[in-house]
C-alpha cells in the first residue's frame, strides 16, 4: 500500500505512471458505461413509462445519467484522455447488461432496482479515493445514484400491487439479475489490485460482489421478489 494523495489535476501529472493509468481506466469506464446506460435503457424507458408522472421521473433519470457521463468525460479531458476513448463507440466493451435492448417498463424498473444498486456500491468505493477530483466527483454523483435506486424501489412497490405486475417484474428480475454481479469484475483482477495498492478503490471485487448480493437480496425481498442463481464472474 502507498500513502500517495493527489489533490488536483495538476498534481496528477507528477504521479507515478501506474497511478495515472489506474485513474484513467476508472474515468473511462464510468464515462462509457454511464453513456451506454442512458442510451440503452433510459431513453427507451421514457416511451414505456405508463403515466406522465413516470415519464417525468424517467426523463430526470436519463438527464442525470447523461450528466454523469458528461462529468466523467470532463474530468477525463482535464487529465488528458482523448474524448473518443470516453464515448460509446470507443471500442471499450461495455458491461454485458447493455447488450440487451430494453423491451418493457418492468425491465426498466428491475434495472433501476438492482443495477443502480450496483452502481451505488461502485461510487461508494470512490468516496475516499486518493485522487481527490475523482473522490469529489463520486461524492457529487452519489445523491443522484441513490435517487435512481429509489426510483426502482418506488415503482417496484407500485408494480407488485397486482399479480400481473409482480409477475412481469419478477420475470424481468429473472432475466437481468444473473448478469449483474459481473458488474464488479473478476476475482483475480489485476486492475483491482492496482486500484487498491494506490487506495484509489478500497475493496476487492469479491468483497464488493458479496456486499452487493446481500443488499440486492434484501431489497428484492422487500417487494416479494426472488433472485435467480448467479453466474459466477471469472
Amino acid at each position: 500500500m502507498t500513502d500517495l494523495v493527489v489533490k488536483t489535476v495538476e498534481e496528477l501529472k507528477d504521479a507515478p505512471e501506474e497511478y495515472r493509468g489506474a485513474v484513467a481506466k476508472l474515468v473511462i469506464s464510468h464515462a462509457v458505461n454511464e453513456l451506454y446506460g442512458a442510451q440503452v435503457f433510459d431513453e427507451p424507458a421514457i416511451s414505456y413509462a405508463p403515466t406522465p408522472y413516470a415519464k417525468w421521473l424517467t426523463c430526470r433519470v436519463a438527464m442525470e445519467e447523461y450528466g454523469h457521463h458528461v462529468r466523467f468525460k470532463q474530468l477525463g479531458l482535464q487529465i488528458g484522455i482523448p474524448e473518443e476513448r470516453m464515448m460509446a463507440s470507443a471500442g471499450k466493451k461495455p458491461l454485458s447488461i447493455f447488450e440487451f435492448p430494453l423491451k418493457t417498463w418492468e425491465e426498466f424498473v428491475a434495472i433501476k432496482l438492482l443495477a443502480d444498486l450496483a452502481e451505488i456500491l461502485q461510487v461508494e468505493d470512490l468516496l475516499h479515493c486518493t485522487f481527490h477530483p475523482l473522490r469529489n466527483l463520486a461524492r457529487a454523483t452519489m445523491p443522484e445514484e441513490r435517487f435512481h435506486a429509489q426510483f426502482g424501489e418506488d415503482f417496484s412497490a407500485e408494480l407488485v400491487k397486482t399479480p400481473e405486475g409482480k409477475a412481469k417484474l419478477q420475470a424481468a428480475v429473472n432475466e437481468y439479475w444473473p448478469y449483474l454481479p459481473r458488474f464488479f469484475g473478476g476475482s483475480k483482477s489485476k486492475n483491482n489490485e492496482i486500484f487498491r495498492k494506490w487506495k484509489i478503490k478500497q475493496r476487492t471485487n469479491d468483497e464488493m460482489r458479496e456486499d452487493y448480493v446481500k443488499r440486492a437480496t434484501e431489497v428484492a425481498a422487500k417487494y416479494g421478489l426472488t433472485l435467480p442463481e448467479i453466474r459466477q464472474a471469472a
